[in-house]
């Protein structure tokens, strides 16, 4: 082979490396605007494309929320009550609202445009909480703070004599014909509340925890060191100083808690959560 024959092979091998690199770089360009073409698709599903704020001056005391794979529509809701939703947080652990803030009441409606049906079915609940901070962000300027505060609590312990509940088989089916009649039509995880009635059915006693808190409005603190899941059923009187307290022949919360179900709350201090606001404006109707 000649010397000419020589360089002439040598130059087609450069040729074919460069012409592989290409083919590299143009693949890594590829797959970039690929990926961030899946970022904008993840992106976009964390604000809700299209939203309504109108304001509410019905005077009603009822408020109706509804979340859907693709929206979320509130009617007759109150800051405190979007802040409760939004950051997962008790509407009595929230500070700095006066004025309108603290009175206003507004019609929501948002949704999501463009977006893949699957896509949508796959949004976890802090995400959906987490557009629903972005809206209040962007349409009520809300600037907001986590801090822990030490607050009065109530520890759930058990009372003297034992615990008064039914544990619920982890397993299995839950067939309606094997349940008592209070829980008849109720799903595993289900509680239900209507006034001074609390019925649950296989949930964990920090849920039982959370409902008194938010009766309460007080944080109660799981304590009895009881594992697993129970059919809870408890009864007791208004508290509010109504007819219908002076005629119930129902024991007070604190009591029924002690007597229907052995448990009891005990007072005392603990760190708490709590959610501060620290900018908010009226936003424009639209």
């Amino acid at each position: 082979m000649t010397k000419l024959d020589n360089a002439r092979t040598q130059f087609r091998g450069w040729l074919l490396l460069f012409a592989a690199l290409c083919a590299t770089i143009a693949g890594g360009r590829a797959s970039a605007q690929d990926s961030a073409a899946a970022t904008g698709v993840e992106g976009k599903a964390l604000v809700y494309d299209v939203v309504s704020i109108k304001p509410n001056k019905s005077g009603s005391g009822r408020t109706s929320i509804s979340v859907n794979n693709d929206s979320y529509s509130a009617e007759n809701i109150s800051m405190k009550q979007m802040l409760s939703n939004a950051y997962d947080v008790k509407e009595y652990l929230i500070s700095g609202l006066t004025g309108w803030a603290n009175s206003a009441r507004f019609d929501v409606n948002a949704k999501i445009v463009g977006m893949d049906a699957d896509a949508l079915k796959k949004l976890t609940d802090k995400q959906r909480q987490a557009m629903l901070q972005q809206l209040l962000t962007d349409r009520f300027q809300l600037k907001v703070h986590t801090q822990t505060e030490v607050l009065p609590i109530y520890e759930m312990v058990v009372a003297k004599g034992g615990a008064k509940i039914t544990a619920v088989e982890p397993a299995g089916p839950d067939p309606d014909a094997d349940k008592s009649k209070e829980f008849k039509g109720m799903g595993r995880g289900s509680m239900r509340v209507n006034n001074t009635v609390l019925t649950a059915h296989d949930v964990a006693l920090e849920s039982l925890a959370n409902s008194l808190s938010v009766r309460l409005s007080r944080t109660v603190v799981d304590k009895t060191g009881l594992k697993g899941n129970f059919d809870l059923s408890l009864t007791w009187s208004p508290d509010d100083g109504s007819a219908a307290a002076s005629d119930s022949s129902a024991p007070s919360l604190f009591t029924a808690l002690q007597e229907q179900l052995g448990l009891r709350l005990q007072p005392a201090k603990g760190p708490v959560s709590t959610l501060a606001v620290d900018h908010v404006e009226l936003p424009t109707e639209n």
